[in-house]
This record gives C-alpha cells, sequence and structure tokens, in this order.
C-alpha cells in the first residue's frame, strides 16, 4: 500500500504523489510516515523533507523552512512556509 503525501507552500501546490514513506524533520526530531499511520499532527523545523519512493531506495531530499505536517485518513500533508527550488 502508498502513501498519499503533499507538500505545500502559501504560494503553491509543490508535490501530490504517492510514496512508500516519507521522513518529517519535526520540532521534537525526525519522524517517519508510512501508510496506515495513526492521525498526528506537528509543526515542523527547517531541514530536509525526506521522501522514500519504493521500500529500500535511496531518499529525494526537499528542503523545507517552518510550517506543519498533518497525518489523516488521506495520508500526509507538509504545510511549509518556504520550499527550496
Amino acid at each position: 500500500m502508498a502513501l498519499h503525501f503533499e507538500l505545500v507552500t502559501p504560494a503553491r501546490q509543490v508535490r501530490s504523489e504517492d510514496v512508500h514513506m516519507v521522513v518529517v524533520p519535526g520540532s521534537e526530531g525526525e519522524f517517519g510516515v508510512l501508510e496506515g499511520h495513526a492521525p498526528f499532527m506537528s509543526t515542523i523545523r527547517d531541514g530536509a523533507v525526506q521522501v522514500f519512493k519504493t521500500d529500500g531506495g535511496a531518499p529525494e531530499l526537499i528542503e523545507v523552512r517552518g510550517g506543519f505536517a498533518e497525518v489523516g485518513e488521506n495520508g500526509l500533508t507538509v504545510l511549509a512556509e518556504h520550499v527550496e527550488a
């Protein structure tokens, strides 16, 4: 099963795709999210969101600055203040 991942900023939607796992730089420490994760919300710190498209694959790194992450029924949404190009 796949995790639906969305990455958005105030200006635009950056990503909307199904992936294996995402590791988020939470303000209290990094946390990983897989399909079926319990509902959860956290602020995020500046750092890299790691997107694993497949199990065992190398992560794609996306630099973000500030924001929130929410895990819900529809997957993971990261609302970042800024995303590096």
